[in-house]
């Protein structure tokens, strides 16, 4: 089935179609800048355009950078403080009149690199994914399910939150060597290491393109892997979640 998955950001909004089954884009990836702090209606505005230049009809799936319940916003770190409270499935519903799947953008991104991208992930029980790059996000699974809005990056650290101390924004902004940067990162992945034990850590992003230029400088006990579908991992996921939305709304229609 194709989809239209949807990448909510702080900077940009992205959309491209997905096959689901064999979990890759089968469009161009549309991209529209925004202003931060971008606010609800201006993203939903841009989903409708992303949409009409598809000539798409049918279910949605965005990932929005923040914890989400139910299709709404609880948080915003990156975002305007409207998106607190809102109904974003709602909202894009009415701009766009699809119905729409909403899940948090690390989730999704992470739903993808365990089916789609690092087969081994598939093989452990436990799989931290991490993405790197304005912030830091999480998705966390325990026998292939996922523990959603994880939000590690907020975690606190000495005092700052994780994404303040290493994400990729943090090493351009201070225009850190990627040894100093994987110093600062180590320090994150030591932490999660030590809360969560995992038996594998994926890094996604557009950082994991460098993966070589770092590797060395992380110094932890569990096995890292960089991420197979980098940036392309959060379209192809909330494509994933509309999919699965679709299928679970026909079995309900179909049982009632």
């Amino acid at each position: 089935m194709i989809t239209l998955g949807i990448d909510i950001g702080g900077s940009a909004t992205k959309g491209a179609l997905v096959d689901t089954v064999s979990g890759k884009m089968v469009s161009d990836r549309i991209r529209f800048e925004t202003e931060a702090p971008v606010k609800p209606r201006e993203v939903a505005a841009l989903v409708e355009k992303i949409r009409k230049k598809l000539g798409y009809h049918g279910p949605i799936g965005a990932g929005y950078p923040g914890v989400v319940k139910n299709g709404v916003a609880l948080t915003a770190a990156n975002l305007h403080k409207n998106w607190i409270g809102t109904d974003v499935g709602a909202l894009i519903y009415n701009q766009t009149g699809q119905i729409t799947t909403v899940l948090n953008d690390a989730d999704a991104a992470g739903l993808a690199e365990m089916r789609f991208g690092v087969e081994e992930a598939r093989r452990h029980k436990t799989v931290l994914f991490l993405t790197i790059g304005t912030g830091i996000g999480s998705a966390l699974f325990v026998n292939g399910h996922l523990l959603p809005n994880t939000e590690l990056g907020h975690l606190k650290i000495r005092g700052k939150d994780a994404e303040h101390r290493a994400s990729d924004a943090v090493r351009q902004r201070d225009n850190l060597s990627w040894k100093r940067w994987g110093k600062a990162f180590t320090e994150l992945l030591q932490t999660y290491e030590f809360l969560f034990n995992p038996d594998l850590i994926i890094l996604g992003g557009g950082i994991s393109s460098k993966y070589d230029s770092f590797a060395e400088y992380l110094k932890v006990d569990t096995k890292i892997l960089p991420a197979k579908l980098e940036n392309t991992a959060g379209i192809i996921g909330a494509g994933m979640a509309a999919q699965e939305s679709s299928e679970l709304r026909d079995q309900e229609s179909s049982a009632s």
